[in-house]
């Protein structure tokens, strides 16, 4: 593996301080130092990157990410559920365009099979397939029968205490890092869903007691306010929606806001007031699906949520036919105008804070992280919408190694 040496760049490292001048080294596939200034790296043997001014940023990571989703920016699939063979195919696809788009690490939100993350990760860990490092996750998985529950490719677990504990015990055993669980439904699913909850208190213990005995992570969707606090209550690590979450909902994310991670996933219901016409989806539809009260809902939510502390991250729900996979990029731009975030603090979400979700070291631009990196023509700290140009990401370096490396002086990558 070839040393990179990248010079005459501005630096965005993740901590949310402004960019500064500087040059970054990487050695394998870790970053070896980083100097700021005037100051100058040895890189002797090493590649040399000119920059030429823009900005060299950590990876971006997809907080809620569901790479089986059929939908991409390259193929709208206008359907959930394909024959198997396809989707797996499909999947991989869309792990490569994530990873074009300059997402270096997804944290699943739950898969259309409950194998199939399990192979994509593997996969792209062997260097077999392109794609961003992946948390894989089982089967989004809700009470069986109810309207919105996704149908997978394998069997269910039973719908019981002893059920549930098997169910989890068993894709640890598959290799799934995380598993996501429907603690309510969705006004999407069925009117009034939101406030349904799919799984009793004593359900969620269990739930949350088989997964620490375990040693897998717990992620769910959660809109009610008793969902969300059931969740918290049951030790879940990633809580997704949260958008009718009240005072006490909030003291509780708030207490455990060093060991957990929200995502509101603006993207799919912005995408369904404004741009899903085309599929059948106009105003009143929207109305009724909750997209328009939900938007209105995460515009209050979301900004307590911030001053608190508790970390918010960008991503979710792309894969849609009116939300392809390779859009993830817009929430960002969404965060900040629609949920009171800085440019930075969008950038700080989707870098930083999303490495410590992947709980690996990804996110930041310093000595000893993996070299997750992205040369961006511009700044994003500006301007986040830039990050949703790919032509504006002439660089992307995952693992130490160009996934794309239209610069000068590099060859392309295969």
């Amino acid at each position: 593996m070839t040393d990179t040496l990248f010079t005459n760049v501005m630096i965005f490292d993740g901590s949310g301080d402004p960019l500064f001048p500087g040059e970054v080294l990487v050695r394998g596939n870790y970053i070896a130092a980083v100097a700021r200034g005037e100051a100058q790296l040895d890189g002797t043997g090493a590649t040399l990157v000119d920059g030429g001014g823009m900005t060299l940023m950590p990876g971006l990571v997809e907080g809620h990410a569901h790479l089986t989703w059929p939908s991409s920016v390259e193929r709208v699939v206008n359907t959930m559920k394909l024959p198997l063979e396809e989707h797996l195919l499909v999947t991989a696809r869309n792990a490569r365009i994530t990873l074009d788009h300059g997402f270096t690490s997804a944290y699943s939100a739950g898969s259309l099979g409950e194998r199939f993350e399990v192979a994509l990760r593997d996969m792209i860990d062997s260097g077999g397939l392109p794609g961003p490092r992946l948390r894989a996750s089982a089967l989004e998985k809700g009470a069986e029968g109810v309207l919105g529950v996704p149908e997978g490719h394998d069997p269910t677990h039973d719908r019981d205490i002893a059920g549930l504990r098997e169910y989890v015990f068993r894709m640890k055993a598959l290799g799934c890092d995380t598993i996501k669980f429907l603690m309510s439904s969705d006004e999407g699913f069925a009117p009034g869903g939101a406030q349904l909850l799919m799984y009793s208190e004593e359900e969620a213990q269990a739930i949350g007691e088989a997964a620490r005995e375990a040693g897998i992570w717990l992620a769910c969707h959660a809109q009610a306010a008793e969902a969300v606090k059931r969740a918290c209550r049951a030790g879940f690590r990633a809580i997704y929606h949260c958008t009718y979450a009240d005072e006490e909902a909030l003291d509780m994310l708030e207490a455990r806001k060093d060991a957990l991670f929200t995502a509101p996933a603006p993207g799919l219901l912005y995408a369904r007031v404004h741009e899903a016409q085309e599929f059948g989806i106009g105003r009143p539809e929207a109305e009724r699906l909750g997209a328009v009260s939900g938007l209105e809902l995460m515009a209050e939510v979301y900004p307590k949520m911030k001053k608190r502390g508790i970390r918010v991250l960008p991503g979710g729900d792309y894969g849609f036919p009116y939300n392809p996979v390779g859009r993830n990029a817009r929430d960002l731009q969404l965060f900040v105008e629609l949920l009171g975030f800085s440019p930075s603090e969008a950038l700080v979400a989707a870098t930083r804070h999303g490495g410590a979700l992947m709980d690996l070291p990804v996110g930041e631009v310093k000595e000893g992280m993996f070299a997750d990196l992205l040369l961006v023509d511009g700044d994003p700290t500006k301007d986040v919408a830039i990050l949703q140009d790919k032509a504006r990401i002439p660089a992307v370096m995952k693992d130490g190694r160009f996934h794309r490396t239209p610069v000068r002086g590099l060859p392309l990558a295969a």
